[in-house]
């Protein structure tokens, strides 16, 4: 039995990444930043028992430091930390260069690097220190993203956040192996969370020959792979989960 921390776990991903770990036989910590109701209903949703609610801003110092404090104490400890929570792509944050102010386009990009990367940097500090103090091995995935490679030109500040986020995650790889740490990243493409379902077109459908986008189960069994021992010797990896839609050289 491992102990979890899935940030970001009241929807979409988060969620199917929490309910695909419980199933596994983790104890999950259902980590949320506001939205209290769609993590309690993440909860209701993980099989097994001893699960927890924590809340918090990965991107206050503080508050990270009292969501990884909080996981350690409902748990028990902590072997497993999934980073999900993001600060996602939304018409209320788009940041094109050319149509948005100089304010605006600060606002955006000191937000999404606050949540998207300096949050899961405060997290993986915490959780790894953890780990390192009990003398302990663990896992680390970072959810990553397609559009660092493929670019955001709507969102730059997004794709140069994950971009940093999958460059954290192999320093970090190169750092924890020897204390028996692991850590890797998933770069999804377009998944069809209740969140984006609107977004879906017939020309977004096209960007994968499967005719499709992913979903956030085919997402969380990949993080469900990375995360677990066996997975150790991928530690470094990026793992693309595009359907073909974006190939890297």
């Amino acid at each position: 039995m491992r102990r979890t921390l899935v940030t970001g776990a009241s929807r979409g991903i988060g969620r199917a990444v929490a309910v695909a770990l419980a199933a596994r036989g983790d104890r999950v910590a259902v980590h949320y930043a506001t939205g209290r109701a769609e993590a309690e209903e993440t909860l209701s949703l993980l099989p097994g028992s001893g699960h927890t609610l924590v809340q918090g801003d990965v991107s206050d110092p503080e508050q990270a430091a009292g969501i990884v404090e909080a996981a350690v104490a409902a748990l028990g400890g902590l072997d497993v930390l999934v980073n999900n929570a993001a600060e996602a792509p939304s018409e209320s944050n788009r940041h094109a260069v050319a149509d948005v102010s100089y304010a605006d386009w600060q606002h955006a990009w000191r937000r999404m690097l606050d949540v998207d990367l300096i949050g899961a940097a405060n997290v993986t500090y915490l959780v790894a220190r953890h780990l390192i103090d009990r003398g302990a091995s663990g896992s680390i995935v970072n959810v990553g993203s397609r559009g660092a490679f493929r670019g955001e030109p709507e969102y730059p500040a997004y794709g140069a956040a994950k971009a940093g986020l999958h460059a954290f995650g192999q320093s970090m790889a190169v750092a924890l192996a020897p204390h028996g740490i692991s850590v890797t990243s998933v770069a999804p493409g377009f998944v069809s969370t209740d969140r984006q379902a609107g977004k879906i077109t017939e020309a977004l459908l096209a960007q994968s020959p499967f005719g499709r986008v992913g979903t956030p189960e085919e997402v969380a069994a990949a993080v469900v792979y990375l995360s677990s021992p066996e997975a150790t010797w991928s530690s470094g990896a990026v793992l693309d989960l595009n359907g073909a839609s974006h190939l890297r050289t």
